[in-house]
């Protein structure tokens, strides 16, 4: 069963899961490629709420953007 992850134990189990899936040659549209793609889903989700990236600040931006 797909549920929302909640625990760092499930995210690892699914991003485990999300290898396994992606080592095989998969057909669009197929079980496993769909299964995929909403682990995928379901890992972003998560990882968006539980480590969110910041807008930087104006002036470190432009720094960072001269100094590349």
């Amino acid at each position: 069963m797909i549920k929302a992850i909640k625990t760092k134990k499930e995210h690892s189990i699914l991003l485990n899961r999300i290898y396994e899936l992606m080592q095989l040659e998969l057909k669009a549209n197929s079980v496993e490629y769909n299964e995929l793609e909403i682990l995928s889903l379901l890992v972003d989700d998560y990882e968006k709420k539980q480590f969110p990236i910041g807008l930087p600040d104006p002036i470190d931006a432009i720094k960072f953007r001269l100094e590349g």
